[in-house]
């Protein structure tokens, strides 16, 4: 049998692959399919002419390469091997494609369509050219998705798969708020309102600290949108969880203070600036909504601003 050699180098060039790797990729995979017949020889190996396009067995004998006849199917083995080779060499090169695109793109807000697959533990979204997935470490407990529904998720990983690209995307990660709040709230695109932290327990609740970078805005209201739409908006799509949206500070005991929202703080102290501990005391009535639900608020809060809270009752009320 023979090898179109000018067709081949067409395809290789096209493809941005070496002609000569190619041929040496085909002579070893025939080899392989060769070394797996019955009829198989010791020490024969496959030739592709590189200038004739014949595919052959040789073996070495005395210090000569002679021809060996191979079986009668040998024709047609070597030409299904040539098909699935280069089948695959293809497949990689638009395999390598897709990861080098899709790298750039790690960080970003994808939207799909979820797609019913074999794993139930992986929720596999159809994005477009290829398939993302969530695995289950990504995934929110509490949602859950049935084939066709349209679902938003961050891209936090991109990478060759054994069997092609992997586009990981997370509905559990902290960015995934900030970029759903920049799809409705444009002073977040434009810069004048910024997101300055994200402390989030997936599912239950949220808290993000906002700053505005012009006077006169406000930066809780730019957020919260007019009758609270913006802020609605987010939390139907993460189907529910709760977002406490408070003012960000520089200044240790205010941000400490905003972000035990909705608790009230009457006085914020800092204890150890070195080990950033602090010491609030709110109204006795509000020590368990400070705390919040198994000490979620405060945990939140500690999160949010980095400093660890040591919070206490007004016990003179």
């Amino acid at each position: 049998m023979t090898v179109d050699i000018p067709s081949l180098s067409i395809l290789a060039h096209a493809n941005g692959l070496s002609l000569d790797e190619l041929i040496k990729n085909i002579e070893i995979a025939i080899n392989e399919r060769y070394s797996e017949l019955q009829e198989a020889e010791p020490g024969v190996y496959s030739r592709l002419d590189r200038e004739s396009g014949a595919v052959s067995l040789h073996k070495s004998a005395d210090g000569e390469e002679i021809v060996v006849e191979g079986p009668p199917e040998f024709p047609r083995i070597a030409t299904g091997v040539i098909r699935k080779t280069l089948k695959g060499k293809l497949r990689e090169v638009k395999d390598a494609e897709i990861v080098q695109e899709f790298s750039t793109t790690i960080g970003d807000l994808v939207s799909g369509v979820v797609q019913q697959g074999r794993d139930s533990k992986v929720i596999l979204v159809n994005i477009g050219p290829v398939e993302g997935k969530i695995p289950l470490q990504e995934q929110v407990p509490t949602e859950k998705f049935v084939h066709g529904d349209r679902v938003k998720a961050l891209i936090v990983d991109v990478r060759q798969g054994n069997k092609g690209p992997e586009i990981v995307l997370s509905r559990t990660h902290p960015n995934l708020i900030k970029k759903l709040f920049a799809l409705e709230v444009p002073e977040l695109v434009t810069g004048v309102v910024e997101i300055m932290g994200v402390a989030r327990e997936a599912g239950a609740r949220s808290k993000i600290a906002v700053r505005a970078h012009r006077a006169g805005v406000n930066p809780k209201g730019s957020c919260i949108g007019p009758m609270g739409a913006r802020v609605q908006a987010v939390m139907n799509e993460l189907h529910g969880e709760k977002i406490d949206i408070v003012d960000w500070s520089d200044e240790p005991t205010a941000f400490i203070a905003a972000a035990l929202a909705p608790s009230r703080v009457i006085s914020c102290e800092v204890v150890d600036p070195e080990r950033k501990q602090a010491k609030v005391v709110v109204p006795d009535f509000q020590l368990s909504l400070a705390i919040g639900k198994d000490g979620q608020n405060a945990r939140l809060a500690a999160r949010l601003t980095g400093w660890r809270i040591d919070i206490h009752p007004d016990e003179v009320g």
